[in-house]
Order: structure tokens, then C-alpha cells, then sequence
């Protein structure tokens, strides 16, 4: 059972994320492998390959985006330098302005997906109760040129279930801030004929049903939008949701992750990979399995493993099971011709328990396709 874990670490099935500290040199790489006397076909191997959506943000919204990659709950859990880098990339843009009185701009209009909020355990009901749970969806749509301007706040359970909207009255008071009240909220359930009332009295509340909310940063594509709301919150929403960031939040939500990859992969529409783009450290997110592949051989999903390639063409794969154990399998990738697909010999492994260190069977071949997403110095 180790042994296959320690392969399964090995073979692949992995969405990979590179670790930021490392950055890759560039050099020459001859083909590295060995041959194996056994020969087998990985897990699902894949990573997003999307470069074609790059060119509709500038480097500083990409730069958001890219700082905001692996954050859970919308900003729920998030850590210190991480949250540090989003507010630093909410503020190089904030500064440099946007759109010109967003309020006034028809890009503000339509449906916008939230994908942060420095404040998703507080504030309004709606998000202390829903904001922080990666398995819904959050929008918010916002209709101003109409006969009842509305700024609607909605979440969505799931296509199957239904979705709740609250909705608000809006007034534009300048060129960045909208003037609300909340007036009317309902549950939409797929499986009911009618709508359910949320139960929250808005004409009792006076003021508290009421606030403001300045978009302080439009972008000129229409497609990032930041925005402050009168308790302090900021939100960074997006009309058209970066496929690397719902692929995260699809690993982070535990549901629908070989959908969002296939949606990835059948496209294949990434830019050529070679070894030098491989090199460095990289951390297991996902796994799949398999028809016919033994549980153990999973075993590794879900925690904290690396893979390290080096330039020289050597790989190593290394899975920690349980505490003080670990569990290490060595081998060697090369590219295959002119496609993304690599060869890889794994040669030999070991346990280490403490300080003792143990043989362990790990020899196999096997083929690996990579669809790659790169952007400075992060992949998938």
C-alpha cells in the first residue's frame, strides 16, 4: 500500500500550483529516463490552459487576479502576505482610477460575480451567512438606466436548487457612489412553484436597511470592478469569473473539478510547455482516480505533498501520509516531441520513518500531458 501511494505521488493526477518563493532559469535540457519493465497510464493530469484570457485585463488587474489565487470563502480564510498582496493590488488600481465616474458608464451595468471581500464574517446578514461557503455563487447585479434603478444582491445555492436575491432601491449620488435601501428579498427554489420571503422585516430597520457603495475602480474592458461600501467593506467582483480562479474555488469547494478541467482541456488552446517551464517546486492541490486504480493509490489527495523537478531532468515526488512519515519516489522527465506530453521513468523510492530510512518499490513508466496556465512566476 505505501508503494502505491509513493507511485500515485509520482504518477500524477495533480492540478499543480508553483510555490512563489522560486523562480525558474532558463537553459537547455536534454532528455532524461530510464526504462522500466512496467508501464502504466496516470490519473487525470491536467492544469488550466487559458492564455487566451489574459488579454482582456492590464498587468495591474492581472496582478489582482494573480493575488488572488487559492483564497478560500471570498477572503474567509486568507493568509497575512496573501491578504497583503490583494490589498496592495486593490490599491495600485484604485489609484490609477479606471473608468471615469463609473456611475455614469453603462460597463457598470449587468451581473457581476464576487471573488473577494475583506470582511466576508461581518457586516449585512447576507454575508455573514452566505459570503464565506465557496460552494455558492455570489453576484451582484446592478441596473441603473431603468424606470426602477435596483443594485440586487444574489446568491446562488446551485443550478439545480435556486438561488436567493435581495434587492435594494438605487440612486446615484455622484460619479462613484450609489445610494441603496434594501426593500424586498425572496428564496427561488427550482423545485417550488413560488418564491419563499426572506424573513428579514426591511421597513422595520430604518437606516440600517440603507447604505452607499462607491466603485472606486472600473476597468476599461468592463470586466473588474472594486467597490467600498459604507461599513467598510471592500469587494472585488468580475463579470467574466478567471478560469484559474474557479478552478481553485472548485478544489476549494470540493465539487465539480473534473468539469471546470475538461472545460479547461477541451479548449487546448495553451501555450507549448518544455522542461525548463517545469523546473522548480510544485504542491499537490488535487487528485483523481482512475477506472480500476487501487484506493491506496490515491491516498496522497488532499495533503501536503511536492513535486520537484530539476533542471537536469530529475524528479522527485514526496508525500507525507502521516506525521514523522514520508514517503519519497525518484525518477526522471523528458518531453516527447514537439506536444506537451512528457515521459516519466520513476526509478526508485524510499520510506522514511524518523531518522531510519527504508527501500521502497516505485519503478514504472508512464506517459503525462500537461495544460498548462503560466503568468510571471505562477503556474497551473
Amino acid at each position: 500500500m505505501a508503494a502505491a501511494a509513493a507511485a500515485a505521488a509520482a504518477a500524477g493526477g495533480f492540478i499543480h500550483l508553483r510555490l512563489p518563493h522560486r523562480t525558474p532559469p532558463r537553459f537547455a535540457s536534454p532528455c532524461y529516463g530510464a526504462a522500466s519493465s512496467r508501464r502504466g497510464r496516470a490519473p487525470l493530469l491536467a492544469a488550466a490552459s487559458v492564455a487566451a484570457a489574459e488579454a482582456a485585463y492590464t498587468e495591474p488587474e492581472a496582478a489582482l487576479l494573480e493575488a488572488l489565487l487559492g483564497v478560500q470563502g471570498r477572503g474567509r480564510a486568507v493568509a497575512p502576505r496573501q491578504l497583503q498582496e490583494v490589498e496592495s493590488a486593490v490599491q495600485a488600481l484604485e489609484a490609477l482610477g479606471g473608468v471615469p465616474d463609473p456611475t455614469s458608464s453603462s460597463l457598470i451595468e449587468g451581473s457581476w460575480q464576487l471573488i473577494f471581500t475583506t470582511r466576508p464574517g461581518t457586516a449585512s446578514p447576507i454575508q455573514r451567512t452566505f459570503v464565506g461557503v465557496d460552494s455558492f455563487k455570489i453576484f451582484q447585479e446592478v441596473y441603473l438606466r431603468t424606470n426602477d434603478p435596483r443594485v440586487i444582491n444574489v446568491v446562488r445555492f446551485s443550478e439545480s436548487v435556486g438561488d436567493l436575491k435581495v434587492e435594494a432601491e438605487a440612486t446615484i449620488e455622484d460619479g462613484k457612489r450609489i445610494l441603496f435601501r434594501f426593500d424586498r428579498a425572496a428564496f427561488t427554489f427550482k423545485f417550488l412553484p413560488f418564491k419563499v420571503p426572506y424573513p428579514v422585516p426591511f421597513r422595520l430597520l430604518g437606516d440600517e436597511a440603507k447604505g452607499w457603495l462607491d466603485t472606486t475602480y472600473l476597468s476599461h474592458a468592463g470586466n473588474i470592478r472594486i467597490s467600498r461600501g459604507n461599513k467598510g467593506t471592500t469587494f472585488v467582483l468580475q463579470k467574466n469569473a478567471d478560469p484559474r480562479q474557479v478552478l481553485l474555488s472548485a478544489i476549494s469547494a470540493g465539487t465539480g473539478v473534473e468539469k471546470v478541467i475538461d472545460d479547461f482541456t477541451s479548449s487546448k488552446n495553451g501555450a507549448k510547455v518544455d522542461l525548463n517551464d517545469l523546473v522548480g517546486e510544485w504542491q499537490l492541490l488535487w487528485g483523481s482516480q482512475t477506472e480500476g486504480e487501487r484506493w491506496s493509490s490515491i491516498a496522497s489527495a488532499g495533503l501536503k505533498d511536492f513535486q520537484i523537478i530539476k533542471e537536469n531532468g530529475q524528479l522527485q515526488n514526496s508525500v507525507s501520509p502521516l506525521p514523522g512519515v514520508r514517503l519519497n519516489a525518484r525518477g526522471n522527465i523528458c518531453k516527447k516531441g514537439n506536444s506537451n506530453t512528457f515521459s516519466v521513468s520513476m526509478n526508485d523510492g524510499a520510506v522514511q520513518v524518523g531518522g531510519l530510512q527504508f527501500p521502497l518499490d516505485t519503478e514504472g513508466e508512464f506517459d503525462m500531458e500537461i495544460f498548462v496556465h503560466r503568468q510571471q512566476d505562477k503556474n497551473i
